[in-house]
Formats: structure tokens, sequence, C-alpha cells
């Protein structure tokens, strides 16, 4: 009763804030809409939002959009995956080999800030005009935050918990499974959530630039037909793939650390 109570409590919270979150939206868009109905902005530049609203339904019967927002979700599902797999192990591995760290997370660091996405004509001969020259830039792009945080996480684990572990006579692999890994979680998921944002960033990039499939090549295409307001309508589908994967990441989270 006493642990149920808590959640019940923070409901309305949630409920207000997702409220005031949905009405400083649409104040927004009703800010927007006055603005280009007045002439302030150009409507050539930036199509009302009545318009973009308007068109969902035109895009969504006409362009397979659904389809689209399925091979796009669907290719930033394999690379989180990966992501969360190999950038993970990743990061493990770098702390536990301190010369391995030192020889490489410089340049772990640098690859975070590099454009990647302008690799893709490397990665189109390798991997050749598909899917996975898309999943693997999305992956390769959004590597170093999971290498980096999950290396932070687990190096900024207090030493009483390592200490505790000890006086236990906890081997090396119980130290890690019950004190490193659940106490450098909450950083490690923050290095998912940024390497999902480039991830996606670049799937949706790399679909635009060499117009192949999903989301980024229906906005390719809906520009080239100076679309404005389906350009926007279909920039609104890949926000809610971008939303999804958020809310999952949570539920995982919440899943993986229950006492919170």
């Amino acid at each position: 009763m006493t642990a149920a109570a808590p959640a019940r409590r923070a409901r309305p919270g949630n409920f207000a804030a997702a409220t005031v979150g949905l009405g400083a939206l649409a104040a927004f868009l009703l800010a927007v809409e006055i603005l280009i109905q007045t002439g302030v902005v150009n409507r050539f530049i930036v199509p009302p939002p009545s318009e973009i609203i308007g068109s969902f339904g035109r895009v969504i019967v006409e362009e397979n959009v659904f389809g689209r927002f399925l091979l796009t979700a669907s290719e930033c599902l394999i690379a989180g995956v990966m992501l969360t797999v190999f950038g993970v192990a990743g990061g493990v591995l770098m702390h536990r080999f301190k010369l391995l760290q030192q020889a490489c997370e410089t340049w772990v660091a640098a690859m975070a800030s590099a454009p990647i996405v302008l690799m893709y004509p490397l990665f189109l001969v390798i991997f050749g005009r598909n899917a996975w020259t898309i999943i693997m830039m999305g992956f390769f792009a959004a590597l170093p935050p999971v290498i980096l945080k999950t290396i932070e996480g687990i190096a900024g684990t207090r030493k009483v918990l390592v200490n505790v572990g000890r006086s236990f006579n906890l081997n090396a692999t119980q130290q890690f499974w019950k004190i490193l890994f659940p106490a450098a979680l909450p950083t490690i998921f923050v290095g998912l959530r940024l390497g999902l944002i480039f991830a996606l960033i670049n799937i949706v990039g790399v679909e635009f630039l060499i117009n192949f499939g999903g989301l980024g090549q229906l906005i390719n295409e809906l520009a080239e037909r100076y679309d404005l307001a389906g350009t926007y309508a279909a920039i609104c589908f890949v926000i809610l793939v971008s939303v999804l994967f958020f809310m999952a990441l949570e539920k995982a989270e919440r899943w993986l650390r229950p006492v919170d």
C-alpha cells in the first residue's frame, strides 16, 4: 500500500504536466498561424499550421506514410539495439582496461563531433544502396555518446558501494552486475537517449540524401514538389518516431530500476 500510494499521487501531476505541454504547443501553433495570416511570416517559407494539419489526410492516403514510418522506425530499432549492445559493451571494456581507455577515449570523443553523415558515399560503397547503409550510418554516428556515458557512469559509482561489495567478497563479475552496472544505469540511459537522437537524425538525413525509403525519402519527394504543408506533415511523423522511442526507453529504465 505504501509503495502504491506515491505512484497514485504522481498521476495528477503527470496529467497536469501533459495538459500544460499540450496547451503550450497549441498556443505556439496559434501564434504561428496568426503571424503567417497577418503577413509577418512568409507563408511560402513556413506554411500555416492549419494547412499542415489539413495535409495529414492527403499524406497518409496518397504517400504510403505508414509504410515509410514503419521502415524508418525499424531502421532506428535495429540501430538502437546494436547501439545498446556494442556501445555499452565498448564502454565497459574501456573502463575495465585502462590502457584501452587512455588510447581510445579521445578518439571516441572526437568521433562524437565528426560530421559522419558526410561519409555516406563510403558507406554506399561498402554496404550498397539499401537499408543497411542507413542503419550503419545511424549506428556509427550514435556510438560515441553511449560509450562515453557508460564509462562515466561506471567510473562515477560511489566508492562506498564498491567497498561494501569487497566486504562481501564479491568477485569482479559479481561486483559489476550487482553494484557497478545498477549504479551506472541512469548515466547509461542518458547516453542511450543522446545516441538515439544522433541515430534518428542520421537515419532520416541519409534517407533524404540517397533518396531511399522511409520518411527521409518522403520529405525529399515532397520538398522537390514544393509541397510545404506535406513536407512539414512528414516531419511530424519523424517527431513521432522519436517520441515513441523515448517513451520505450523510459519504460525500459523504469523496469530496470523499479525502486525509483
